[in-house]
């Protein structure tokens, strides 16, 4: 069983068809979905399931703290199971790939005292934005795939 339904599972939470195919489809590492591609898979899986039902489930689902949304875009909505591990994102410019990265140390030691204004910082999101192995390998014939 996935982590994400483990999860749903110890919470209670009603598990019918439809919201267990959710679940599955945003189960894995560097799940970053849109709720378009969430239908799509889920349709896959359940052909009667409608859009209606994905958004919102997924909607129940940011409500209990077990996805977070994600915009590396700053227009599609993604949404990331990786919601009780802090990470930050890793995003190729060209193709939109999504990886999830935890780098060490407190992301809000690059914002000294000074430079936060009296604010109480509660939470941090950094994008790290480059080229993935197979773009940058376009750019580059004879570069390597890093496969």
């Amino acid at each position: 069983m996935s982590d994400l339904l483990e999860r749903l599972r110890g919470r209670g939470w009603r598990m019918t068809a439809q919201r267990r195919v959710v679940a599955e489809v945003l189960d894995g590492d560097h799940v970053h979905f849109t709720a378009e591609e969430v239908h799509t898979r889920a349709a896959r899986r359940l052909p009667e399931i409608s859009r209606a039902t994905v958004y919102n489930t997924l909607g129940e689902l940011l409500s209990l703290g077990e996805v977070v949304e994600v915009s590396t875009d700053g227009r599609a909505k993604r949404y990331d199971p990786n919601a009780h591990r802090p990470h930050q994102h890793l995003v190729c410019s060209r193709c939109g790939a999504i990886r999830d990265v935890h780098p060490t140390g407190n992301p809000l030691d690059g914002l000294p005292a000074g430079e936060r204004f009296g604010f109480m910082v509660l939470a941090v999101q950094v994008i790290y934005r480059g080229l993935c192995p197979s773009c940058a390998g376009e750019d580059n014939p004879s570069a390597p795939d890093g496969n």
